[in-house]
């Protein structure tokens, strides 16, 4: 356990080490739905290679967009590589990024044969995409976690907060947890989680016992923090469940909550973000005992492994996505049928297998991710409930 509370001094350089409090804004597009669901897919062409386009953000004028695209590229012809009796022709587009030029690469792609779209990376080129693609009834499998976008034609392949939401409350029911005070940052992804755990508690007979937003700068966040603990202290909740980020105000939050006389032995802290992506949050005295969600590590890491023999460097994180979405495409192909890529089919409930274990799509066009339940104790991540290997029963 973490022998003492770290000064206000050290936790703000944790921070910027962590990258600082600077968070990327986000816009809410309109979901594109097309009439009645009446347009069908293209048919596929039996024994004929499956025409996929992958819309990457090359072109782009910010370099790392360039560097994540060629990622994308290298994991879909992993993924590729890796199909059994199924043949894909990838064909690549650049977006360059921006929403007009996927709209433009989208029809191009559609007029050219394609039978569904991979991709594009960011929601407003998602959401145009869609719109572009929907009179042709190709489905777009795009790399965005924003569920707003989704619906229609367009399915978000990005892990999604509601997801997370899910998972954690079912399984605090099982060992006990039902009260939960959510904290949240005052930005768009701080609502959008704050709405995603209070969907969950109410799909899953839990109680929140309150909401405290926090500005998202480092003087909000220690103002907020002995109104957080005053607010789960005298509602009586188990633990505050927070929306808060690893490069962002989950360091400072985690510190200041116990200075502020909340301790985690009592009020447990509950992440909607990942807690293991840097070993400095570890030591935090807040998140001690604390629970987390985690995809499945081993199958994860063998997908980081051959992706690295392949290519010669770890994969960006968004590349694990273009390979599950081709591995979706290549089992549904093989089960055969001119209309394989239908909506029908792609929301077939038993789901695919992925780089980091079992996901479906979901007929609202979001998805569910088999997740595992972690824990931090003496500064480790520990698993308590491991990530199902299938949705038949499962706890994902």
């Amino acid at each position: 356990m973490f022998a003492r509370v770290l000064s206000r001094r050290k936790v703000l350089g944790r921070i910027a080490a962590l990258g600082g409090l600077a968070l990327a804004a986000a816009c809410a597009p309109v979901a594109v739905t097309s009439p009645g669901g009446a347009i069908e897919a293209p048919a596929l062409q039996a024994g004929a290679p499956v025409p996929v386009a992958l819309l990457v953000p090359a072109g782009s004028p910010t370099e790392s967009d360039n560097f994540v695209a060629q990622n994308l590229e290298n994991a879909a012809r992993l993924a590729i590589a890796d199909l059994n009796g199924v043949q894909v022709d990838l064909r690549v587009y650049a977006t360059g990024g921006d929403p007009q030029q996927a709209a433009a690469v989208a029809q191009t792609a559609v007029a050219e044969g394609a039978a569904i779209i991979l991709g594009p990376v960011y929601a407003e080129e998602a959401n145009a995409v869609g719109v572009a693609a929907a009179p042709s009834g190709v489905n777009v499998l795009a790399f965005s976690n924003t569920p707003t976008i989704a619906g229609g034609n367009v399915f978000i392949l990005g892990p999604t907060f509601q997801n997370t939401a899910d998972r954690l409350i079912r399984y605090g029911n099982t060992v006990g947890i039902n009260r939960y005070l959510i904290a949240h940052g005052d930005d768009l992804g701080g609502s959008i989680g704050r709405d995603a755990i209070t969907t969950a508690a109410r799909a899953n007979r839990a109680t929140v016992t309150g909401t405290e937003a926090y500005s998202l700068s480092q003087q909000g966040i220690l103002d907020a923090a002995p109104r957080i603990a005053a607010a789960a202290q005298a509602s009586g909740a188990q633990a505050v469940f927070t929306t808060a980020g690893a490069n962002a105000d989950l360091p400072l939050l985690a510190t200041a909550l116990p200075e502020a006389g909340l301790s985690p032995d009592a009020v447990r802290m509950i992440g909607l973000t990942r807690w293991d992506v840097a070993p400095q949050l570890l030591a935090l005295p807040g998140l001690q005992g604390g629970i987390f969600a985690i995809p499945d590590e081993t199958l994860t890491a063998g997908f980081e492994s051959r992706y690295q023999a392949a290519y010669g460097s770890a994969p960006h994180p968004l590349a694990a996505l273009a390979y599950d979405g081709i591995a979706a495409i290549g089992a549904l192909v093989r089960q055969g049928g001119p209309q394989a890529l239908s909506r029908t089919s792609l929301t077939q409930g038993q789901g695919f297998q992925g780089t980091a274990g079992i996901f479906r799509l979901l007929p609202d066009g979001t998805n569910q991710r088999g997740l595992a339940v972690a824990t931090v104790r003496n500064n480790q991540v520990v698993i308590l409930d491991p990530a199902p290997r299938s949705f038949t029963g499962a706890g994902s």
